[in-house]
């Protein structure tokens, strides 16, 4: 089971890669713990993403993806893997095809961008421990304070409302056109691509999915 999950930021991405992925005995393959895991390795390819990461520039399509083909050959990829907030871009997915990277499916998670601004614009965070609140669905016992500390919560940068419309609006130039190319994909017979609504909980939307991946 080789999968790529596509949506934007908000949509519950990271919860259902873990359910799927605890379902189907796959790993959860995100380009930051690659990143992070060569530079840790000290390999070939790890020198070289260290030397592009100091300097603080971007790591290149080309890098990236020598790191998927390394990343997928290890044992825990043999039945599958499943790529979360991979590909970005056209050229990436243009990239995977080109190095006959496998892909069994593509399952794109969809909410009305007013809910997603809803659902990050409200989250709290306590620093110290990690704990998240929601102001709405989860909201503390006393209003910004933490329920076991009493300490004060903040609405990390990443979740204030204008940050989030800046990051819906990159999705919407840079990833949705992914949309039509797996679709395309789909039609010339070489995936399956799956489109659900992500407006539900988050157990109602596994079974959905769940659903889904076993038919294939």
């Amino acid at each position: 089971m080789r999968i790529i999950l596509l949506g934007a930021p908000g949509v519950g991405k990271g919860t259902q890669a873990k359910f799927i992925c605890n379902r189907f005995s796959i790993p959860q393959i995100s380009t930051g713990d690659m990143l992070r895991e060569s530079v840790r390795d000290g390999s070939n390819l790890g020198k070289k993403v260290k030397t592009v990461m100091d300097t603080g520039a971007l790591v290149t399509d080309e890098i990236i993806i020598d790191l998927v083909k390394e990343r997928i050959k290890k044992d825990d990829c043999k039945k599958g893997y499943l790529f979360d907030g991979f590909p970005r871009t056209i050229p990436q997915a243009e990239a995977l095809a080109q190095q006959n990277i496998q892909i069994d499916s593509v399952i794109e998670i969809r909410v009305e961008e007013a809910e997603i601004i809803s659902r990050l614009a409200g989250r709290r965070v306590h620093l110290s421990s990690g704990r998240v609140y929601h102001m709405i669905n989860n909201p503390p016992k006393q209003k910004n304070q933490d329920d076991l500390t009493g300490e004060p919560l903040i609405q990390r940068e990443d979740d204030k409302e204008d940050t989030i419309k800046q990051r819906l609006k990159v999705y919407r130039n840079q990833t949705e056109p992914l949309v039509d190319f797996y679709q395309e994909k789909q039609k010339e017979g070489v995936l399956s691509y799956q489109s659900v609504d992500g407006d539900k909980t988050y157990d109602n939307l596994f079974k959905e999915i769940l659903i889904y991946l076993e038919k294939l």
